[in-house]
This record gives structure tokens, C-alpha cells and sequence, in this order.
């Protein structure tokens, strides 16, 4: 094999992948449909929030090119599917960008060739869907190549885990695959973890995040009747984080965004209602809470406005933050949507500063301040929604006339309520 690696898909999974084999001296080729993405970074330009340009260019210099020919395909040792999985309209994940990469993956599969599928997806998809449409063309998984899932744990925006050093499940159709798979990653992740088969290695990713999901859950519930009994939620979360053992931290929000925690727990809820005919009772609860949670932060707000005199029909309301987490740009599932939505749908006159986005497409009715102090200062109200490291929080709500922080920050101005 010419390439040691294809990777399908150069989102925010398959692009940091591809930086830590091609680091490693593997030679690796990208492969998307986006032919803007793909021309982008062989021109040495980045559109993910963690690799920057010079990132990219890195990777070029040492040997890294991106493709739209699917044929190149074909010269490589393994191939890494990282394709998104949304949900479709019944709930269970679109399997669509899958069937694509699998059926290019089909039509340049070799003997010998390394298929890999590491996009979220249902406890059973790399057997029934993936392997029936690799092997129709004659060639047997585990005999004449190697079958394994390997289940993304990309985290945009930290700076402590990436590609490298983030532990690597990789489950195999057979013992073989596994072994294939495992010295594939081998090369370039510090840690490879096996799972007994594709199965375990699809269902560890869904746990790991109905895990999250459930415990954000119960804490987004708590934040209700703490605030109904005058209870500070925050400071009992610190307290019982002192705890040093039996208790991990989670925190409350105005809702859950990007894609692993409002949408992959839904695969698997989706999954056991269609083979087995019972709900997964702690997942469709969970989703029930946070999905809510906006619009229990526009019942706030009400409540907030009313305080002061006024009605939320008229009034203007300033978001601050409108990402799904943190210090990154990306808005996938972003709670701050819904939430403008419920306000103007309420009458408020909407306006956000979010200093990752200049563009607010999801809400395009909704105007941009330039400087969030001086927009604090004109808003009737102003929520802090993600709390951005170029926030200074004291100033803003010291500048709001009203300031609801959804994100727990120690502030020492007046009119400042948490969630």
C-alpha cells in the first residue's frame, strides 16, 4: 500500500486524527466530499476550532493532502470512516453519510485493507450495515480484511486531551480485526483499549455519554426546586465535590448542545425501543429535562423582568455566549437557539455578543453588539449563556442592569441572579 491511511471525513474528528498519525510518520490522505474543505487544507488552512492554519500547513509539510478522488481510496493500508451522524426524523441516528463512505469504501476495497468505523452510530451498526455492504463484492471481513469500530472521543477545546493522548477503544468483528486495529492506532494514540467485539466498542461511546447526559439531567432538575426553596445550588455542588470520593461534579446550564450529549443517548433509547419494545426510561427522562431548560431560563427571565416593572414583550434582552460550550465557535445543538426563539416568540427584542461568532445563521433576526459591556448596559436584561474565557463576568454584570448568569460564576455585582 501506497498510503498507510485514508481518513473519510475532515470534520472535528477526522482532521485531528489525521494530525496525530501524519506526526507520527504515517502517510496519510483525507478524503471529504466538500471540495471547499478539501482545497482549504491542502492550501494550508484550518476550518476546525482546534487545529489553527499552521496546524494545517504542519501537516502538509509532512506529507499530509486532502481529496475529493475516492479512488485514492484504494491505495491505502486502513481506512478510517469519521463521517457525521445526525439524528434522522425518527430518532434513531441518519445513517446516510455512513452508507456513502461505506459504499466508497466498497467500490476501492482491497484484501488486506484496515476499515475502521469510529462515527457514533447504534450498538450493531459495523456488523449489520457496514459488513454486508463490504463484503459484497466477495471479499470475507476477518479472512480477507479487517473490520473494527473505534469510537471517537474528540472534545473540542481541550487543551488537556486530544487525539494522542485520549485512551482509544477499538472493538473488531473477529479477535484478528481487533489486533489489526489495535497495532493501526498503536502507532500514533499513547493507549489502545479492547473491547470484546464492535458491539462493546459502539455501546462504551453511548454510555460514556448517557453517563454525562443523566447527571446533567439530575442536576438541571435540582436547580428548579433549589431556586423554589431559596437553596444555592452552586454552593451545594461545591460542597459535595469536597467529597473525595463517590461524587463527580456536574454542573447546570440553560440547556445541552453539540452533538454527543443531546444526541447520541438517543441512539441507543432509539435502539432498545426497536428491538427490544421498552423505553430506556433513564434516557427519554433525561432528554426531557435539559430539552426544557431553555425554556425554563425564558420562565426566569419573566420572573426577572416582572421584578423590575416590566413585561418581557418589548423588552431587550442581550445573550452573551452563543456556542454549545466554551471558548470554541461551534453553535451544533446550541441551547442559546431555542432559547431566542422562546424570548422572541415572548416579544423580547433579541441581540447576542458572542466573540467565536460574528454570523448568528441559526437566528439571523437577532443583531450583534460589538461590545458586550456597552450591550449589558442598554439591554433590559442580559444572560450570560456560555461563559466564553474572554468574558470578564464581574464587569458585565456590574455594566447589566439586570444580569442572569445560567453558568454559576462568583460575581460581586448587585441585580445578579444564577441559575
Amino acid at each position: 500500500m501506497s498510503v498507510d491511511a485514508v481518513i473519510i471525513g475532515l470534520g472535528y474528528v477526522g482532521l485531528p486524527l489525521a494530525q496525530e498519525a501524519t506526526r507520527a510518520g504515517l502517510r496519510v490522505v483525507g478524503f471529504d466530499i466538500n471540495a471547499g474543505v478539501v482545497g482549504e487544507l491542502n492550501a494550508g488552512r484550518s476550518h476546525v476550532d482546534d487545529l489553527s492554519d499552521a496546524d494545517v500547513a504542519e501537516m502538509v509539510a509532512g506529507g499530509f493532502e486532502a481529496t475529493t478522488d475516492e479512488a485514492r481510496i484504494g491505495e491505502a493500508g486502513a481506512v478510517v470512516i469519521c463521517v457525521p451522524t445526525p439524528l434522522s426524523d425518527e430518532g434513531g441516528p441518519d445513517l446516510r453519510a455512513i452508507n456513502a463512505a461505506v459504499a466508497a469504501v466498497a467500490r476501492n476495497l482491497v484484501s488486506g485493507m484496515l476499515v475502521v468505523l469510529e462515527s457514533t452510530t447504534y450498538p450493531g451498526t459495523t456488523d449489520e450495515v457496514v459488513r454486508p455492504a463490504l463484503e459484497a463484492g466477495g471479499l470475507v471481513a476477518g479472512t480477507d480484511f479487517f473490520l473494527a469500530f473505534s469510537p471517537e472521543r474528540i472534545d473540542p477545546g481541550n487543551a488537556e486531551f486530544g487525539a494522542k493522548n485520549t485512551p482509544k477503544v477499538v472493538g473488531g468483528h473477529t479477535p484478528a480485526c481487533t489486533d489489526a486495529a489495535a497495532q493501526f492506532y498503536g502507532r500514533f494514540v499513547d493507549t489502545v483499549v479492547r473491547t470484546r467485539g464492535t458491539r462493546e466498542a459502539e455501546t462504551a461511546k453511548l454510555l460514556e455519554n448517557t453517563y454525562r447526559h443523566i447527571n446533567i439531567a439530575l442536576v438541571n432538575e435540582m436547580a428548579r426546586f433549589c431556586h423554589e426553596l431559596g437553596i444555592d445550588l452552586w454552593d451545594v455542588i461545591g460542597a459535595a465535590a469536597s467529597k473525595p470520593f463517590g461524587f463527580q461534579a456536574f454542573y447546570p446550564g440553560p440547556g445541552v448542545g453539540g452533538h454527543c450529549i443531546p444526541i447520541d443517548p438517543n441512539y441507543l433509547s432509539h435502539n432498545v425501543r426497536a428491538r427490544l419494545g421498552y423505553p430506556f426510561r433513564f434516557v427519554e427522562l433525561a432528554q426531557e429535562i435539559n430539552s426544557s431548560m431553555p425554556g425554563y431560563v425564558v420562565t426566569r427571565v419573566q420572573d426577572l423582568l416582572n421584578t423590575e416593572g416590566k413585561p418581557v414583550k418589548g423588552s431587550s434582552v442581550l445573550l452573551l455566549g452563543v456556542t454549545y460550550k466554551p471558548n470554541i465557535a461551534d453553535q451544533r445543538e446550541s441551547p442559546a437557539v431555542p432559547l431566542a426563539r422562546n424570548l422572541m416568540a415572548k416579544g423580547a427584542l433579541v441581540r447576542y455578543h458572542d466573540p467565536h461568532v460574528t454570523d448568528w445563521s441559526a437566528v439571523p433576526e437577532a443583531m450583534r453588539v460589538d461590545d458586550p459591556a456597552a450591550g449589558a448596559g442598554q439591554a433590559d436584561l442580559t444572560i450570560l449563556v456560555q461563559n466564553h474565557r474572554e468574558y470578564d463576568v464581574n464587569a458585565l454584570a456590574g455594566a447589566a442592569q439586570v444580569f442572569f448568569d445560567t453558568r454559576g460564576q462568583a460575581t460581586e455585582a448587585e441585580k445578579v441572579s444564577r441559575l
